[in-house]
Parts: structure tokens; sequence; C-alpha cells
């Protein structure tokens, strides 16, 4: 490699763009993206228009479609000139590194070349103030990516729409979208706190079924979860009806719960009926793959079938379930690996996720990868996680079982029985066979 080609490269590597903000997004991110970003609209008095189309561009790109992305590209410096009346300004520095990274990957040096002089260029006549790296119109841009592309990072592109309005506190647009992005935040926070209300309730109305404030409390707190409690509702009113109308009986959480769903109903009934449907395609997703589980030799067109089904559930789902992703990866065995990739680099699974994980990976890795070894590490890293369930108690049961087979073997693995007797044993347990589940 040429000193300049390093030159290049490290100087592309140095820009501040979405090819060096380390977004890694699955195929149906980004497909999902492509549609939504594409229903905002051409509006110029949106503010976020030239934004919007550099992140179209991009995701564009990843789908491998260059062509669509340098002409977005190209639409989002126009719009930028357009918007702000002028031909050039640092609102351009995102917009010329993504194409000078574009025209690197597609092999027109001299092009990207051209783009790094003009970053170069604006960085020189507009430079960042000295007490940060960045210009405010780049934080700014990577906050809206960041809040567009990943949930996770939202608390990032919160900061990052801070830093840039404290540098230039007159754009007002930036203070709209982190007073948005806050209540966002908060909006989870909130929902995180009615998901440990509902544990709560649950096992309370688990020990004591007849207490009827309880179950109303419960229905409420369902209700916040998104779960449809009307029918529920109902047959708890006529109990109730034979109760002391009370502030304990539980009238006062179902008076709520009827005002509640009047609202809702009479105010948006294409939203019922949009939730409707998503709850069908979840009822015939499960259902099919029962079906095709079942089966032993089941039919590649159903199996099609239910892939696309819970393909679409996991689309419309603002907070995918971990199982969901799982059953997926089971039914689709060209990605499954690629599922389970993703799903491993995630960061906000709690222990009994991670668990639940682990052990279906190990099967996989068996099953379907042949790999016993790397089967056996996530089977321990699975029994390794001290929560008592069913996927820990099955991991340590395989872990058991291969320990015993190996060593009735006559040619049996010493090392990995000597490996799996040790972690056992630090967990104090036996690889004993007459605990064994076969």
């Amino acid at each position: 490699m040429s000193s300049s080609t390093e030159t290049s490269e490290s100087r592309l590597k140095a820009l501040q763009s979405h090819f060096t903000w380390e977004l890694q997004p699955s195929r149906s991110k980004l497909t999902y993206l492509r549609d939504a970003l594409g229903d905002i609209g051409t509006d110029e008095g949106n503010f976020w228009l030239g934004h919007i189309y550099n992140l179209r561009g991009f995701v564009q790109y990843q789908l491998g479609s260059s062509k669509d992305a340098l002409d977005l590209f190209n639409r989002a410096a126009e719009t930028f000139q357009r918007q702000r009346n002028a031909v050039e300004g640092p609102w351009l520095m995102v917009n010329f590194g993504n194409r000078a990274w574009l025209h690197h990957h597609l092999g027109e040096d001299e092009r990207s070349e051209d783009f790094l002089s003009k970053v170069d260029g604006l960085m020189s006549k507009y430079p960042a103030p000295p007490e940060v790296e960045r210009h405010p119109e780049v934080l700014a841009e990577k906050a809206l990516t960041l809040m567009k592309f990943d949930r996770e990072k939202q608390q990032q592109a919160a900061e990052l729409f801070q830093r840039a309005i404290r540098m230039q506190p007159d754009t007002v647009e930036w203070q709209s979208s982190y007073a948005i992005l806050s209540a966002q935040n908060l909006e989870e926070s909130i929902k995180k706190l009615f998901a440990e209300r509902l544990e709560t309730l649950r096992s309370a109305k688990e020990q004591d079924p007849e207490n009827l404030c309880i179950a109303a409390l419960y229905l409420e707190a369902k209700a916040e979860n998104g779960e449809i409690v009307q029918d529920e509702a109902r047959v708890l009113a006529e109990k109730l009806k034979e109760k002391p109308a009370n502030s304990y009986s539980g009238i006062n959480p179902l008076l709520r719960l009827n005002r509640r769903f009047k609202l809702e109903d009479d105010a948006d009934e294409a939203a019922d009926e949009a939730l409707n449907q998503t709850q069908q395609q979840r009822s015939d997703a499960e259902n099919l793959t029962k079906k095709i589980l079942r089966d032993n030799k089941p039919d590649s067109n159903e199996i099609n079938r239910a892939i696309r089904l819970w393909e679409e559930v996991i689309l419309n789902d603002p907070q995918p379930k971990l199982e969901d992703k799982i059953t997926l990866a089971k039914l689709d065995k060209e990605r499954a690996e690629q599922i389970y990739q993703e799903l491993l680099e995630r960061e906000d699974l709690d222990p009994a996720g991670k668990q639940m994980l682990y052990n279906y990976y190990a099967k996989h890795l068996y099953f379907q990868k042949d790999d016993r070894c790397k089967s056996i590490k996530y089977h321990m890293m699975a029994a390794e996680i001290q929560e008592e369930s069913k996927y820990r108690h099955a991991s340590i049961t395989e872990l058991k079982k291969t320990w015993t087979r190996e060593t009735s073997r006559r040619n049996g693995d010493a090392d990995l029985c000597q490996r799996i007797q040790e972690f056992l044993a630090r967990l104090g347990i036996q690889p004993e066979t007459q605990n064994l589940q076969m």
C-alpha cells in the first residue's frame, strides 16, 4: 500500500460521517428505516430535510444501492444550500464526508480526494470552538442520526444535542428535538416502572386470587403495558357489583379503565384496528410455528410463510421481544447465525435474557453447526448465570449428559470431561449420572 493511499484512508477514518459513526444495523432495521424515512416527505419547511437525505443515502448504500446513495447525498447538499441560502457552510461537513467515503468505496479515488479537500476547507473556514473537537452542526446531525437510527443510543443523542445547544443556543430546531428526545426517554422510564409494577401485582394476584382490588389494579397495570384487557375488565365488573363500592373494592381502577377504553375507542378506531391486525399476525405466526415444529418433515412453503409473519411481527413491534427473534432464528436456517450474532451483541439484555439466549444458541451450534465445543462453551455461559430458570437447568443437564457420555466411551474426550467437571465443581454441582433427566 502506497503512503498516499495510507494517508487518504487515515483521513477518511478521521472524518465525521455516517460511515464512521459505528452504525451497524441489521438488514431488517435498514429496510424499516428506508421505508420510514421515505415517508417523511420533501417539505422544504422541514429543517431536518437535508439531514434526512444524508441518512437515507447511507441506508441505501448499506442496502447495496450506491447509485441511490449518491443521488440522495447530492439532494442533501442541494437542500442544505437552498434552505440556508448559501453555497457552503459547516452544515455540509457530514455530507462531504459521506461523499468522500462513497467515492472511496466505488474506487473513484480522485473524487474521494476532492471531497476530502472540501471537508478540510470547511474545517479551516468554520473551526469548532476551542473547548470541543467537533462543530455544533456536526454534533446536531450525529444526534439526529442516533435518535432515528438506534433506540439504545438515545441517551448519547440527548447529550450531543445538549452540547450543540450550549455552543449555538439560538437554533430552535435543536432545542425542539432535544425536548422530544427527553420526553421519549421519560416515557421509556415510565414504561419500565409500569413493567416492575406489573410483576409485583402479578405475584400478589397469584398469592391472593380472591382479592378484587389486586385484580383490578393488575388489569390496569396490564393495560398500561399495552395489553388488551377489556374482556377481563367486564368479567371483573360483574364480580365487583356484589361488593361494597368503597376505595378498596377495586372500583376506582376499574372506572379508570372504562374511561380510558371509551376515550381510546372513540378517538382512534384505526389504532385499534392496526393493533388487532398485529395481534392476529402474532397469533398466526405462533400457531404456524407450533405446527412446523411438530411435523417431522415440515412444508417449506409453510416455513417461508412463518418466517415472513415473524419478520412482520418483529418489524411492527417498537420493542421486539427476544423470544420472537430466537423463534425466527430457529425457523430461518440460512440467517440463523446472523440473527444470533446480532442478539449476542446486544447490551440491554438482563441476566435471564442472556441465559435464554446462550441456551438456545448452544443448541443451534450443536444441531445446526455441528460445533460441539462451542456449544458446550455457551451451555457453560448459561449455567454460570445465577438465575434459576428452565434454561439454566437445561444447560446444566446437557453438561452432565455430555460428561457422562464422554466418560463412558472408550475413546472419550478426556480434556472436555475435565473442563466440564471442573466447571460444575465451581458451581457446586456433581456430574452424577443418577441425577440426569434423559
